[in-house]
């Protein structure tokens, strides 16, 4: 089971990284194709599928290899059961809103499907096929949540974060990684 949801992230993670590779080849199309006379049909709106697609497959990705921002201002300072307790606390109300969004993600997903909702642009998609990125993305963002919150509350310390730096050359080299 954990090599299937290692990869299921890791899977989220490509397919965002290939939205993102699209979201460039299209932006990149229609900049050159202006000048040559070609237009793109749609490309703005094949441009904005694709965004959401990569933004919301690329969550869990992100959450699992501690790269999403966390505010550990409070959390930091304690130790021990505390902050076991504090830890398990933040993944329940995540959970929670996560779970919240990808409900109604999939179920707007669904009713799309269920209605047969086209999309108003030049090319008339089924509103599904777009909407699968979002909804499909928060769906594995939920899985990867849950997947965390039995990996802590079974006593293991959160996979989501990294380990604090012992020297002075860590300290720089993780500045340098998260952009500081």
């Amino acid at each position: 089971m954990r090599v299937f949801l290692d990869r299921l992230y890791l899977f989220a993670g490509f397919a965002a990284g290939g939205f993102l590779l699209l979201i460039f080849i299209l932006m990149m199309l229609l900049s050159l194709g202006r000048p040559l006379g070609i237009n793109i049909p749609a490309g703005d709106d094949l441009v904005a599928w694709c965004m959401a697609a990569m933004s919301f497959l690329g969550l869990a990705h992100t959450f699992r290899s501690g790269e999403m921002i966390r505010v550990g201002l409070l959390i930091d300072l304690i130790e021990g059961r505390r902050r076991w307790y504090f830890e398990i606390f933040a993944l329940v109300i995540g959970t929670g809103f996560i779970a919240f969004f990808a409900w109604h993600a999939a179920r707007m997903t669904w009713d799309s499907w269920r209605f047969h909702d086209m999309a108003q642009g030049v090319l008339a998609v089924p509103l599904w096929i777009p909407q699968l990125g979002y909804s499909g993305g928060l769906v594995i963002l939920l899985i990867a949540f849950v997947d965390e919150f039995v990996h802590v509350i079974s006593g293991h310390p959160p996979r989501y974060e990294k380990p604090k730096p012992q020297t002075a050359e860590e300290v720089i080299e993780q500045a340098i990684q998260s952009g500081v």
